[in-house]
């Protein structure tokens, strides 16, 4: 886009003139079908979507504001979602609000072997919306690209540019000089060791304000803490080069963010509406109680907002599109490489590892769990559908069956499939030349190509003759284990259903080396498609035993507790990732730094949940989850645990404790 295009784009958007931005040139979308509307059944009703535009297959919708003119919530924008997509396989939702002032683009993955992902990018009245502009940028079309371009290439795009991971090497490089440089202007630490974890200790807390400013949740105001810092100056004077970290910045942690009960003057100083958020990132710190002189002059303060102004932060969980955009994962990531790796140890695992150990170990786990309670035809649909179960690169290229597969050979690279053949080795001299796209994974000769070909082969036949009907046989045989499990949820009857609820609340999963959080963020991962899972079924089985007029006393009485539970929170989302990060996730690890970084990144997680205007709860004291400790040492009795923790707990109180969070809801 040229930038005349981008101030149009500006304002179509402005306008909420979504058929005029699509129709402009310079996206170079298409038309739809003129007055096309699709009805979809959504909450026993029909819901009318306006088609925007259309692009070889994939629909632009507007979906209508409520009736209160806003826009409909988060679990219920993927509720519809999921109700378009037999409809528009292929889609990309707009959301907006009666008055204009709000938009909300939904796009959702669905990546083979991935559980449904939902990518969400916002417009809002009087703010830049940079980050909407640069996505349209990289959706837009041109007329050369258009007779190469099929449904996959849309989808492709959007999913390159809406829903890509891309670690932002430039931000830790310009991280780590700032660090440096805040590291020489805090005063009163003699050591250099204590020195170099409380500069992390500081930024930790000051990132952390940027996420929760971007959001609106610190007194509704993008740039809370530069304009606090602006007004300390201005009250005291430029000369009082450590004012703002004394009269400012302390009490906002340790009496706002981590206090109850604020008298007026501090409220006057901070602001009305900065959340109680508990937790015990934001509490006085052993450092601080021990050093009470420590000192920071303000133009360091200064320094570091400019830089952290220079970034678009983005508390929710949208992949980073470019170096300038910075989200919660970033965290891990930078920990990982200002960390000492050689006397530490410290090294960041990569996402592909982390899944593939944690999907492996924690599902086969709940299905054993659960294995009274399954139907005697759970392990059919591996039967009935094998190839849902077969990741999609082992089947490409390898057709609907191995006749077809066959056939589909080149002559020269068929004759080599018959292994009685005197001449194998003359038969098979072009196996080792490179295997083209209709057939191939990249870089694949024939050799390995038919190899893979084969082993799908393999396994459709034994999904068909039923010999998968054990959790180990799915792991052993690398089968989407994921996608079996959510599909036993998606069918489970109220028993079941309650069993799965039941052995995922007592399921912990401990990581004696967490480190900054890698495989407890992948544990996350898996288990919060099951548990929003098993709510949607939830709602669905009493809605069918209230049609049927059947009567279920227990099962009804114990879903209705977990469903009342979930509406005293601000959404589905964020109960799950409360319950999640309560319940089923531990850690420990040596490194009291790495322990901070980690409940700061699952912290932030829970506040991504939240949408506009949506108060923040106390977060829970996981100090017992994820904790500091030398797990090789470790405790010789449980008196020794209960002792030490209680010493750890000394002096803190109030906010909302894992104990009590435990006994909220029912098991």
């Amino acid at each position: 886009m040229t930038p005349q295009q981008r101030k149009d784009a500006a304002r179509y958007l402005a306008a909420f003139d979504f058929s005029g931005l699509f129709s402009d040139p310079s996206i170079g979308w298409d038309w739809p079908d003129s007055g096309m509307r699709l009805r979809v059944p959504f909450n026993g009703d029909f819901l009318e979507l306006e088609a925007i535009a259309e692009k070889k297959g994939v629909r632009v919708l507007q979906v209508p504001p409520q009736q209160d003119g806003g826009i409909m919530p988060s679990d219920q924008r993927k509720k519809l979602e999921k109700a378009v997509t037999p409809l528009a396989a292929e889609h990309l939702l707009i959301f907006a609000d009666k008055a204009k002032t709000r938009q909300v683009w939904l796009w959702t993955s669905k990546l083979p072997g991935k559980p449904v992902r939902h990518r969400e990018l916002t417009w809002e009245k009087g703010r830049s919306n940079e980050l909407l502009l640069q996505k349209l940028t990289t959706i837009a079309f041109t007329l050369d690209e258009e007779e190469a371009l099929d449904v996959t290439g849309v989808v492709q795009r959007l999913r390159d540019n809406l829903d890509r991971d891309k670690l932002t090497k430039r931000f830790y490089e310009d991280f780590r000089r700032q660090k440096d440089r805040f590291q020489k202007f805090i005063k009163g630490l003699g050591d250099e060791g204590i020195l170099a974890h409380y500069t992390s200790l500081m930024l930790n807390r000051l990132m952390f304000c940027y996420f929760l400013q971007q959001k609106g949740h610190l007194d509704g105001d993008q740039r809370y803490l530069r304009t606090r810092f602006e007004r300390v100056r201005d009250t005291l004077g430029k000369d009082k080069f450590h004012s703002f970290y004394r009269s400012f910045l302390k009490r906002l942690f340790f009496e706002g963010l981590d206090g109850e009960g604020r008298p007026p003057e501090l409220t006057a100083l901070i602001g009305k509406k900065i959340p109680y958020l508990n937790g015990g990132i934001f509490a006085e710190h052993p450092i601080e109680r021990s050093h009470p002189d420590i000192t920071i002059r303000d133009e360091t303060f200064e320094k570091i907002f400019d830089f952290f102004d220079a970034y678009q932060w983005h508390l929710d969980d949208r992949p980073i599109g470019n170096d300038r955009e910075i989200n919660p994962e970033v965290l891990g990531y930078v920990f990982e490489k200002y960390t000492n790796q050689k006397e530490m140890g410290a090294y960041y695992t990569k996402e592909d590892i982390t899944e593939y150990i944690s999907k492996n170990t924690i599902l086969p786990f709940l299905l054993k769990k659960v294995a009274a309670k399954l139907p005697a035809d759970a392990w059919d649909m591996l039967k009935n559908d094998p190839d849902r179960y077969i990741y999609e690169p082992v089947r490409r290229g390898a057709g609907e069956s191995e006749a077809a597969w066959q056939a589909s050979l080149p002559p020269k690279i068929a004759i080599g499939l018959d292994t009685q053949a005197p001449d194998l080795l003359t038969r098979r001299k072009d196996w080792n030349t490179p295997t083209p796209a209709s057939h191939a994974l990249p870089t694949e000769i024939w050799r390995e190509t038919i190899a893979r070909h084969q082993r799908c082969h393999e396994l459709r036949r034994k999904l068909r003759a039923g010999e998968v009907k054990e959790p180990a046989d799915l792991v052993t045989l690398n089968l989407d284990i994921r996608q079996f499990v959510q599909d036993l949820i998606a069918a489970a009857p109220g028993d079941l259903a309650l069993a799965l609820w039941k052995a995922l609340r007592e399921l912990s999963v401990l990581d004696p080396t967490c480190g900054s959080g890698a495989f407890l963020f992948a544990a996350l991962e898996i288990l919060q498609p099951l548990y929003e899972g098993l709510l949607e079924r939830f709602r669905a089985l009493l809605a069918d035993w209230k049609t049927t007029g059947q009567k279920h006393p227990n099962w009804e009485k114990e879903i209705g507790k977990i469903l009342e539970a979930v509406e005293r929170h601000p959404n589905e989302g964020y109960f799950i990732h409360k319950t999640l990060i309560v319940h089923n996730l531990y850690g420990v690890d040596i490194m009291e730094e790495a322990v901070e970084i980690c409940k700061l990144r699952l912290f932030l997680k829970l506040a991504a949940q939240l949408e506009p205007g949506q108060d923040i709860e106390p977060l829970p004291d996981i100090d017992f989850n994820v904790r500091a400790g030398n797990t090789l040492v470790g405790y010789a009795s449980r008196e020794e645990i209960r002792k030490a923790f209680t010493e750890a707990q000394g002096g803190r109180g109030g906010g909302t404790d894992g104990a009590a969070w435990h006994r909220e809801l029912p098991r």
